[in-house]
């Protein structure tokens, strides 16, 4: 339903557009514009003038906001008129933690279901083992953590008994653990006596034999063998990109993207790379380089520095350091001040594991901040989100916008810190877990208190935090309308549709340092922006949901249009 204040809102542009960037403000202008967008509905992020009806570009800047009266001046025979309807226009949406490599790659051969029998997911294998002969490693994708654990059999030897002479690996759902056979253990090195790697875990059953469960940092180490035996990604990666992730990206809306977690050592920076030089990309892109847990500090350090580019002209940014504090709550990896109720990894008094400490932590912000990375910090237990804010407090770096992601559990005491620390909170809630009605599955886990709050937005929007929401995609919906429609929706941590648009634009331009270029619609920037058919502040939750997107433009130039059916 529309609120009061929303209501009220589109009286406002109803009855009285604000024209503040007028011809006044454009008065050098003396060029005709290229494009003139009018008869719109145009909710320009910019706090001084929300709404317009008319917007002109020329050279895909934009050189006037405002109504459709004054705009005449800018017109002339060759300006391509789109005159609107009544359609919105918002500005290019922002997804600032997308694995869009990873989730449209063809390496992967094989899905599994989530919650599946035994059954289910030895024909899976052996359909796989099938249709991939020459395929050393079988690398497969989606099964739930939970199923595992619960089979009567040891999953190791559910698949050993289709295929014993060729490692499989399959990823779990949320890439936070890895379903192993004996000979993908053998490969890697891993025996009934080896000791876990930081930030993992490796199964074991009740009598001490391998399970096959790889949690964390022990799966993905694995993986990193499994991908080296195919040799470089880079042709899966840039295929799936190009045929895929992108144009998909696009028609929902999205003009931005960052990467959350480039694996520059397996070719994925190398994929980025070639897509730059092909001049493939419509979109803007950040890139976040994985921290490799397991690797000397020192010689990482000096490698990711020695990749660090920004170059003023491309889309394509290496600014961002992803690195993981902890693991995920429902597999207990999770960092916790308090343990777990359940104890899955045989770890006593588990309180989830830390790929990186807090110290270490440091030393990384203090050696790449100065230098102009922003880190992207996955963070989810309450453990891990303080020790992260600890850690920027303790290095803090003038002018740096580095950014907590998940922040599903944050103790009391540190939503504040954010705003304080002048931290960004990056949240993801377009997945039906992260609804209200979902948080009661963490009991079993975490207890009925620790589970009433989870993935708090209002409370961090409300204390002052720099708010952005993105999808994690493929464990979230990529449609940035279905994470919009759920975050004004999950009472009691909802917020407003205005704080909920600005998450996806503004926000997420701020994080990804272009907010001086792109995120709101003002005269002097880049003409990123999206049209849709209805004003969603008109429209329910429901309705915002299953909203398309009809038209997506880059610097003034229309890379998706919708098609019309008759």
């Amino acid at each position: 339903m529309i609120t009061t204040s929303a209501s009220l809102l589109t009286l406002v542009f109803l009855t009285s557009i604000t024209s503040s960037q007028t011809l006044e403000t454009n008065q050098a202008v003396t060029l005709s514009a290229d494009t003139l967008i009018t008869n719109a509905q145009i909710y320009t992020m910019d706090a001084t003038s929300p709404w317009a009806n008319t917007l002109a570009i020329k050279a895909g800047e934009i050189i006037y906001v405002g109504g459709a009266k004054e705009a005449n001046a800018l017109v002339d025979n060759d300006t391509a008129v789109h005159n609107l309807g009544g359609q919105m226009v918002l500005p290019g949406l922002h997804d600032v933690h997308i694995h869009p490599l990873e989730s449209a790659s063809d390496a992967t051969h094989f899905s599994v279901p989530g919650a599946g029998s035994i059954k289910d997911y030895q024909d899976a294998v052996r359909a796989a083992r099938q249709q991939h002969p020459e395929a050393s490693w079988l690398i497969g994708y989606g099964h739930h953590i939970d199923t595992l654990l619960e089979m009567a059999a040891n999953p190791k030897e559910v698949i050993d008994a289709v295929v014993d002479d060729r490692a499989v690996l399959i990823m779990e759902q949320t890439s936070h653990s890895m379903w192993a056979n004996s000979k993908a253990l053998q490969l890697a090195g891993i025996v009934p006596t080896s000791k876990n790697p930081v930030g993992g875990v490796i199964g074991r059953d009740s009598s001490g034999e391998l399970n096959g469960i790889l949690y964390d940092n022990a799966g993905n180490q694995v993986m990193d063998v499994a991908m080296h035996s195919q040799g470089d990604e880079m042709v899966q990666n840039y295929d799936g990109f190009v045929e895929y992730t992108q144009p998909t990206l696009l028609a929902h809306g999205v003009t931005a993207i960052s990467d959350a977690r480039v694996y520059w050592q397996r070719g994925q920076l190398d994929t980025w790379l070639q897509l730059e030089a092909d001049d493939a990309l419509t979109m803007r892109v950040s890139l976040s380089l994985w921290a490799y847990p397991e690797l000397d500090d020192d010689k990482q350090i000096a490698a990711l520095a020695s990749l660090y580019q920004v170059a003023p002209d491309s889309l394509l940014k290496v600014d961002q350091i992803k690195l993981y504090m902890d693991g995920i709550l429902i597999n207990t990896t999770a960092a916790l001040k308090q343990p777990y109720h359940l104890n899955w990894l045989g770890l006593k008094d588990n309180i989830g594991l830390n790929y990186f400490s807090q110290a270490r932590l440091q030393k990384y912000i203090a050696a790449l901040a100065p230098m102009g990375f922003d880190f992207n910090i996955h963070t989810i237990g309450d453990r891990g989100v303080h020790e992260a804010l600890n850690a920027i407090e303790a290095v803090s770096h003038k002018g740096a916008r580095h950014r907590l992601t998940h922040v599903e559990m944050i103790d009391d005491k540190d939503i504040p810190r954010f705003a304080k620390l002048k931290v960004i909170a990056d949240a993801q809630v377009a997945g039906d877990f992260a609804n209200p009605e979902h948080w009661p599955d963490m009991i079993p886990l975490i207890g009925k208190q620790r589970a009433a709050k989870l993935i708090p937005i209002k409370a961090l929007v409300e204390q002052g935090a720099r708010l952005t929401l993105s999808s994690d995609w493929n464990v979230s919906s990529l449609n940035p309308f279905v994470g919009i429609a759920n975050a004004i929706s999950r009472e009691p941590e909802a917020i407003s549709l205005h704080q909920a648009l600005a998450a996806y634009t503004i926000n997420g331009a701020y994080a990804m340092r272009q907010e001086h270029l792109v995120g709101s619609l003002e005269v002097g920037k880049r003409a990123d922006f999206i049209v849709l058919p209805k004003n969603l502040f008109t429209l329910s939750a429901a309705q915002i949901r299953s909203i398309q997107v009809l038209e997506t433009w880059l610097e003034g130039r229309q890379v998706y249009q919708a098609e019309v059916s008759n």
